[in-house]
């Protein structure tokens, strides 16, 4: 356990996946939890199952890419729950495609989520950190943000622009208080993103993440659980001098 203990978190795309291991991690470490997704009906499922502890949860449906559906998705989340300590800015989507063929919607959409949303929800909550003189903010980026990988051009470009925020923020407001820090997945199992991305793969006839698994130092996929553990450490003191960082988690693989 990391100390947290009472703390505030807003976790964005935590209907499902990634996001809603990171929520029930928070809250098992005994985080009040905000939840804020698109999927309203996902959400107030996280919400419920959460809720069969003595922590508060929090819901606010919207999509991250729309300023107006994040400024009031975050002041009400602010209002229920109180000042917020922790932020994670893990809702994105990851659509495939080669750069020259890809529809212009979908290259749009991809940075309005991943990159846009990141934006507008860090600038939604991050000014009452630096008021209070601490938090911690983590992004998800992705192994993809570090090498550009064929047919995942617009979701690679955006995992790097999260990369390049991390390190930006970090750099202008550390002297506030306020950490902020990165995790890049690598093969990540168990999501709806992961789901959707095999479908894609084998109608392209690439390789699966069954196969691809086989090639990890590790011999194994990850899982959401794996993500929500380094997103943990990094929201606690345990952490408090790092910042700027995007810590890898893949296994050990660096390959596609």
């Amino acid at each position: 356990m990391y100390g947290l203990e009472g703390r505030k978190a807003i976790v964005t795309g935590a209907a499902q996946g990634i996001g809603r291991a990171i929520a029930e991690r928070l809250v098992a470490e005994g985080c009040d939890v905000g939840i804020f997704d698109r999927d309203a009906d996902g959400a107030q499922a996280t919400a419920a199952a959460l809720k069969t502890g003595t922590r508060r949860i929090a819901v606010a449906s919207g999509d991250v890419s729309v300023k107006a559906d994040v400024e009031r998705g975050m002041a009400s989340l602010k209002a229920e729950l109180g000042p917020i300590d922790i932020l994670v800015n893990n809702a994105g989507i990851c659509p495939i495609g080669e750069l020259l063929e890809m529809p212009e919607e979908q290259w749009h959409a991809t940075f309005g989520v991943n990159v846009n949303g990141l934006f507008y929800v860090s600038r939604a909550v991050v000014p009452d950190m630096i008021a209070r003189r601490r938090g911690a903010v983590i992004n998800l980026a992705s192994w993809m943000g570090k090498s550009g990988v064929a047919s995942y051009g617009a979701y690679c470009a955006s995992k790097f622009a999260v990369v390049a925020l991390t390190q930006t923020l970090a750099s202008e407001i550390g002297e506030h208080g306020v950490r902020v820090n990165a995790v890049a997945p690598g093969l990540i199992v168990e999501t709806r993103m992961r789901e959707e991305s095999e479908v894609h793969r084998r109608a392209m006839g690439l390789s699966t993440a069954e196969d691809r698994a086989k090639t990890i130092p590790l011999r194994r996929a990850g899982l959401p659980r794996d993500i929500a553990n380094a997103v943990a450490f990094l929201a606690s003191d345990e952490a408090d001098y790092i910042t700027g960082e995007t810590i890898s988690v893949t296994g050990g693989s660096w390959n596609d």
